[in-house]
């Protein structure tokens, strides 16, 4: 699907859903800004939008059809034999958290951005566009007067998405940590190795996505205008914390585990305790009925005594009565 909007130099709509025959006409025009975004394309509208009509160099091309397990940024420059203008090609992963599944979801947002032009292209709806093409629309804040402009709306959009699935994420950890001090068990044990495992994966996502956008945030590229590099620079910070707040939950994560094996390493201590008082409990009376259990009788009078199982069970209740007197003095109850 694609959808095609052309903007003036004041961010105000001037055409959209525009005809394929038409975008050269409307892209050659200097006092209007394209946006095509490529949502779940076929064939045809990628090689229409990325080949024919921008001419876009056949790496960046490829680096965008394909899953890229990293975020980047490149910058192409048209040689002698070269149609394409000067573009900008980047790769950012957007999240979604998932309380029910326990995992991060990432969706991947490529952007070819060009001095009069937008494109962006992904495989399934993301939020940031949809929040974005209508702020563009709406002419909220005049953010579609250039295609920088717009690429930040839409970075800045990404990293505001972060932080519901932080909050997630928080409140997730946060029950764990209950259940590893009030009821541990095997599926606590499992849940906090999954939600560290996705935490971790949450960090290989930022690490590199603040790598890209430190390069926007220092000015590095032409197409960025000086004006707005102290934009990007705040899009930075704003990753940068959440970048923060992960190291945080995966030393939490860490804490909770630790409290989990103290704990069940505690369980442990009390079952061996109690089986072991156990024991020794009914270590007099197992003396006492091996003792008179013997299968014979030779100088063993107490056998044909009248009384002699009365005896046996007095002596195996007093025994007992004094192991206990014993272990209870020395607090071992």
């Amino acid at each position: 699907m694609i959808r095609s909007l052309a903007f003036t130099t004041q961010g105000r709509l001037h055409t959209r859903d525009i005809e394929m025959f038409l975008m050269p006409t409307l892209l050659s025009d200097t006092n209007l800004f394209l946006w095509i975004d490529l949502e779940n394309p076929t064939d045809e509208e990628k090689k229409f939008v990325l080949e024919t009509l921008f001419h876009f160099h056949p790496l960046s091309i490829e680096d965008c059809v394909r899953i890229s397990p990293s975020p980047k940024v490149e910058e192409f420059t048209a040689k002698e034999d070269e149609k394409f203008a000067p573009y900008l090609f980047m790769v950012i992963h957007a999240v979604d958290y998932s309380r029910k599944d326990g995992v991060f979801g990432t969706s991947e947002l490529n952007f070819f951005l060009g001095k009069n032009f937008l494109v962006t292209y992904h495989d399934g709806p993301l939020r940031s566009v949809t929040q974005t093409e209508e702020r563009a629309v709406n002419a909220t804040m005049h953010i579609a007067r250039a295609p920088d402009r717009v690429a930040h709306t839409l970075l800045d959009a990404i990293v505001d998405n972060y932080k519901p699935a932080l909050e997630e994420l928080s409140m997730e950890i946060a029950e764990l940590e209950q259940q590893a001090l009030q009821s541990p068990s095997k599926e606590t044990l499992n849940k906090i190795i999954q939600v560290k495992k996705e935490v971790m994966h949450l960090r290989q996502i930022i690490s590199p996505q603040r790598e890209v956008l430190a390069r926007f945030a220092r000015g590095e590229f032409k197409l960025i205008r000086p004006h707005l590099v102290p934009y990007y620079r705040n899009v930075y910070d704003g990753l940068f914390q959440i970048s923060e707040l992960a190291q945080g939950y995966t030393d939490s994560l860490t804490g909770i585990l630790q409290v989990y094996l103290s704990m069940s390493s505690n369980r442990t201590g009390e079952v061996v305790k109690a089986l072991t008082l156990i024991t020794i409990l009914s270590t007099p009376a197992t003396i006492v009925a091996s003792w008179y259990g013997m299968n014979f009788q030779k100088d063993m009078h107490e056998i044909n005594w009248e009384h002699g199982y009365a005896f046996a069970f007095g002596i195996t209740a007093l025994t007992t009565l004094v192991t206990y007197w014993f272990l209870k003095r020395r607090n071992w109850f």
